[in-house]
């Protein structure tokens, strides 16, 4: 078949994903303990259902600064040569319950503690005449007072009741993504679990013969597994619940093997290396016929593709199914295009794609003139874009150095210092 163009598969893979069911939610506790004891299952999880609050927020007056709590009316003519002079009858702190203010008597507040009744200012202690707090004994033997030389107005330093957020109304919408704010927004309204969607569950499998864990010891031939790791950490980022595991063979019934003993675990395979056209295509061959589509898309690199649906070996039922190529730079360069914001767009995480802006090259390219080419780069001080390596499908160090991949569309041939290219963020 022709090759595909970019946008199509892009299309198409987002289509594939969007097209997985539904799971049923998932309750989610949002206590600290649990939330560091697993941060993996927080990542990328979006609400299942709106969230309404069950408690004004805050849920009583309370002062915003350290002070003395006063009623405005009280302090209306005070001046520095007539100072309003007012006997301190009590302390309130943090977590106390609350207590009424005297007429014509203030109260020292802390931070956070309850409003008096009848009080509708605070005033700073460093404004204050004196500008401390009394002493536990002044306070015991009614001594204590304190003088204020200007007038306030009621409301002063007070966090009414219900000012963030009034009890009823609406905190978070259905599809909200748990954010550390949101999350404290939630907690901060005594809700301790929520309902979450549940979470992407994707097996990952690297191919080929000549792969080996990282850190095991090489043989002549052998090259150490980059997809693996680099994949499962780029989906472990997304909120996805990833199993990941390795064929080292090229036989199709192996793979096949490994596939059917996750059978359970999965609703997207998602595979890597052995899409190719060569000889020993140990996952075009297994997948092929199963009903997996292989065939080429228009870009560089990341050009061999496999997509479709799938009655997998052990599964219930048919399961979405990808492949991409095995040189680490197109895989990367594959999640990035096609996998990433397609999960992103699933998972209710706003803005599916990478930020995106537009920048003039720093020095010239030559680009294949019939596919989309994606260039790895940075922008200089200037915000010009500087590529960081060549086009080669291998260059991971290269990759793992930039900041930004660059679009360089079907039709160009060459681009000149100064044309402007599109380019993606990829360093968060």
């Amino acid at each position: 078949m022709p090759p595909r163009s970019f946008d199509d598969h892009r299309a198409a893979v987002r289509a594939l994903v969007l097209g997985l069911p539904p799971g049923a939610p998932e309750p989610l506790s949002l206590a600290a303990a649990d939330l560091a004891a697993r941060p993996a299952d927080y990542l990328g999880r979006t609400l299942a259902e709106q969230v309404r609050a069950p408690l004004a927020l805050p849920p009583f007056d309370n002062a915003q600064m350290d002070g003395f709590a006063v009623r405005s009316a009280e302090l209306a003519a005070a001046s520095a040569s007539t100072p309003a002079r007012l006997p301190v009858v009590g302390a309130v702190h943090a977590g106390d319950p609350p207590r009424a203010l005297p007429t014509g008597a203030a109260i020292a507040v802390m931070t956070g503690a309850a409003v008096p009744e009848g009080a509708d200012a605070v005033v700073p202690v460093e404004t204050a005449v004196p500008a401390r707090f009394p002493a536990a004994a002044e306070l015991a033997s009614g001594a204590a007072a304190v003088s204020f030389t200007q007038p306030v107005q009621a409301g002063l330093f007070v966090r009414a009741r219900g000012s963030d957020a009034p009890e009823g109304a609406v905190l978070l919408d259905e599809g909200a993504r748990l954010t550390p704010p949101r999350i404290g927004l939630l907690a901060g309204a005594g809700i301790g679990t929520v309902l979450v969607q549940p979470r992407l569950r994707v097996l990952l499998v690297s191919t080929g013969h000549e792969l080996r864990r990282p850190g095991t010891p090489l043989q002549p031939g052998q090259i150490d597994d980059a997809n693996g790791p680099a994949l499962a950490h780029a989906l472990g980022l997304l909120g996805v619940h990833v199993v990941a595991r390795a064929c080292r063979s090229d036989e199709p019934a192996e793979l096949l093997a490994v596939i059917a003993a996750e059978a359970g675990a999965f609703e997207l395979l998602l595979t890597v290396g052995g899409v190719s056209a060569g000889a020993r295509e140990v996952v075009r061959e297994a997948l092929a016929p199963l009903g997996v589509a292989f065939g080429s898309v228009a870009m560089q690199p990341g050009g061999p593709q496999g997509w479709g649906w799938a009655q997998l070996p052990g599964a219930q039922g048919r399961r979405a199914v990808l492949c991409f190529p095995g040189n680490p730079v197109s895989a990367l360069v594959s999640f990035e295009a096609f996998l990433r914001p397609a999960i992103r767009e699933r998972q209710g995480h706003g803005r599916p794609g990478r930020e995106r802006a537009t920048a003039p090259l720093a020095e010239a390219l030559s680009s294949p003139a019939g596919k989309h080419q994606l260039r790895r780069g940075v922008l200089d001080e200037n915000g010009a874009l500087r590529l960081v390596g060549g086009a080669s499908s291998h260059l991971l160090a290269s990759y793992a150095a930039s900041t930004v991949l660059a679009h360089v569309p079907v039709g160009v041939a060459e681009a000149a210092p100064g044309e402007e290219l599109e380019t993606w963020r990829i360093d968060d």
